[in-house]
């Protein structure tokens, strides 16, 4: 663990040059890291734990680590799931309300926390090209588990802010003047990472803990990606390609073990480890759970009407769903624990997951017109969840009906994970029914807007529309 975080530093410091630009672009010295890097790339060992302190950096930066400021607190308030208790905090208040004001610290931390990790896998990357010496297996291994997390982490920048700078080098001067990059461009960028992780990656996992990342976990990924991108035949290939993985990963029958540390649903995790200190919980336990005798510290719970969606019966209800007597309050139970610093560590922070693909196989066969072949991969999660197949309840099924299901199953599924129910009401045009008719609500806010700070330092970059 200690010498992780020594390499974390290390990393860090390869990335310095970012860092401070992310801080103050304005009179800095060049970074001078060639000491440090041949350091690090000098030996399997301190290659191996350069990408350690990658992954436990993850569980540290703001917009991947599920607490307070995470796409997964941020971006579920700007969804229809939960809420703010405390309406004290005006900057999180702003996320609910879809007011976000450019200068919101906790868009900062979403932008600046993600060019971080950005720099860091460049940096990692470059690193590789000039190590000598060093298995060349394990040199493609690690490249394909750093171009991952750098496509992971556009991937969530794009469908936050829409265009964003397209940065690819730690040459700093050049990136510190970086102009915006098209939506179009960023996908193309993040496919090519993502293929090359694909073909490159082992299908079983380095350390053997679902911490790092595999082949799957690239194939998962990209099924996600061509969903959005409304390439329903690829994106039906790549989740085919992992529910195929039967003898890795499994839909569990019981949801309470889900989110167990290398459950046989995780594709991919986060270890609560990255975080450096004695906790050994997740972010994501401690942010949602009410606890019976500390609700007090409860900032998030869970909306009343989206509980309601949920039918008696519905084991996602029951085993996912917790209530607070004193806050009269739902909360998100995916987690169980929400303080411990005993090992072995009992739960990760999901990230990537089964049950997922078969929502994604489900809706690309539905726009392909397959709708059999999407109710058997509906019905798979339904009967998880204890409810009968959705024929049952609907005899004359349309391909709109179908989607509509798939899309509540989705919401039912995914809750407060990684903000999945923002990103669907974008992508599926469904936003402005839902919100069209609030006050605050201007079709523009589908982006957050490009923090000031960064437009301050960066005179190429421009503010989305609506800001």
């Amino acid at each position: 663990m200690k010498s992780y975080k020594i390499i974390t530093k290390i990393i860090l410091a390869l990335a310095i040059g970012f860092n401070i630009s992310c801080e103050e672009l304005v009179s800095i010295d060049e970074p001078t890291d060639k000491l440090v890097r041949s350091q690090v790339f000098n030996s399997e060992q301190t290659i191996i734990s350069a990408m350690t302190g990658i992954y436990n950096e993850l569980y540290q930066s703001s917009f991947s680590n599920g607490s307070r400021n995470s796409i997964t607190v941020l971006s579920g308030l700007s969804s229809d799931n939960i809420r703010n208790i405390n309406t004290s905090n005006l900057e999180r208040m702003e996320f609910e309300e879809h007011q976000i004001n450019p200068e919101n610290s906790y868009n900062l931390e979403l932008w600046t926390s993600a060019y971080n990790m950005i720099y860091m896998t460049n940096s990692f990357l470059e690193g590789l090209e000039s190590a000598e010496n060093i298995d060349g297996e394990l040199l493609l291994q690690l490249e394909g588990e750093a171009r991952f997390v750098r496509a992971f982490t556009y991937f969530n920048l794009v469908n936050l802010f829409g265009s964003v700078p397209l940065i690819l080098t730690t040459d700093y001067e050049e990136n510190a003047l970086t102009e915006k990059s098209n939506i179009e461009t960023v996908y193309q960028q993040v496919i090519e990472d993502l293929e090359l992780s694909a073909e490159i990656l082992q299908s079983s996992y380095r350390t053997g803990e679902r911490t790092t990342v595999n082949k799957s976990a690239a194939k998962a990924l990209l099924a996600r990606v061509y969903l959005y991108l409304e390439d329903w035949q690829t994106a039906e290939r790549f989740s085919t390609e992992v529910i195929n993985e039967s003898s890795t990963y499994k839909i569990l029958d019981s949801l309470n073990t889900v989110f167990l540390a290398n459950s046989d649903e995780a594709i991919w995790q986060i270890s609560p480890i990255g975080g450096g200190g004695i906790a050994t919980n997740t972010n994501d336990g401690s942010i949602f759970v009410i606890d019976p005798f500390f609700s007090f510290f409860a900032s998030i719970q869970l909306r009343d009407d989206f509980v309601q969606t949920f039918q008696q019966g519905d084991k996602r209800l029951e085993d996912w769903i917790g209530f607070n007597q004193s806050k009269n309050a739902y909360f998100a139970h995916k987690y169980k624990i929400t303080a411990s610093s005993e090992f072995p560590i009992v739960e990760y922070s999901m990230v990537l997951r089964l049950a997922e693909q078969y929502l994604i196989r489900a809706e690309a066969r539905t726009k392909q017109g397959n709708l059999s072949e999407a109710l058997n991969d509906l019905n798979i999660i339904r009967s998880r969840a204890n409810l009968e197949d959705f024929q049952m309840l609907q005899p004359s099924i349309t391909e709109e009906g179908l989607l509509n299901e798939i899309f509540l199953q989705r919401r039912k599924e995914l809750f407060t994970e990684w903000g999945h129910r923002w990103l669907d009401l974008k992508r599926s045009e469904r936003i402005q029914n839902i919100f069209g008719t609030s006050q605050n609500w201007e079709p523009t806010d589908i982006f957050y807007p490009i923090p000031s700070q960064e437009l301050i330092k960066n005179p190429n970059l421009t503010q989305n529309d609506g800001y």
